[in-house]
């Protein structure tokens, strides 16, 4: 698959904290707030890249990803562009319930399947037109899709909310670091 994003670097911003993150609750497809804290991380986070050769803004139609861009938007004075393909994964019926309720390898009633949502996250990525740094502000799974079809390290935990990132290539392999 063609991905002209590929061709550069590009930054990653998980939104910030929800409720739903902090009771450990999957949230996917619904469309919660930022809590508190997470108004502050999103604050915090676009206070950071100030100055950045961020130039232009792509997110998450969810609520709490668009939040969190606007937050950076404000800061660096750009636009935002909603990708729709890059809202979370639809865990059908576990959301709302305990992550605990998962069960690694199995699919949920109604809920999109693991190579469903990598094909969708994927289309959403060849979306993104590349520029100097374009940021992407989305969800913890779609850094697990990008990071798999990347070749980054496997992480056993989530992307932490509101840590900016930049991916990049050095010596031909991709690596993420704090940006």
């Amino acid at each position: 698959m063609d991905i002209p994003l590929l061709a550069g670097p590009f930054a990653f911003l998980r939104h910030g904290e929800t409720e739903h993150n902090r009771l450990r609750l999957i949230a996917g497809s619904l469309d919660v707030p930022l809590n508190a804290t997470g108004i502050a991380q999103a604050q915090a986070a676009a206070d950071s890249l100030r100055g950045s050769a961020i130039d232009a803004i792509w997110a998450s139609p969810l609520q709490r990803a668009q939040d969190t861009a606007r937050c950076v938007a404000g800061v660096l004075g750009l636009d935002i562009t909603l990708v729709a393909d890059l809202a979370e994964r639809n865990w059908g019926a576990l959301e709302g319930q305990a992550r605990g309720q998962r069960i690694r390898g199995e699919t949920p009633a109604g809920a999109e399947s693991p190579e469903e949502f990598r094909d969708r996250v994927l289309r959403g990525f060849g979306q993104i037109k590349p520029s100097r740094l374009p940021l992407i502000v989305a969800h913890s799974g779609i850094y697990r899709v990008l990071g798999d079809w990347l070749g980054l390290p496997a992480q056993d935990a989530p992307v932490a909310n509101s840590l900016p990132l930049r991916l990049h290539r050095v010596h031909g392999r991709w690596i993420s670091e704090a940006l």
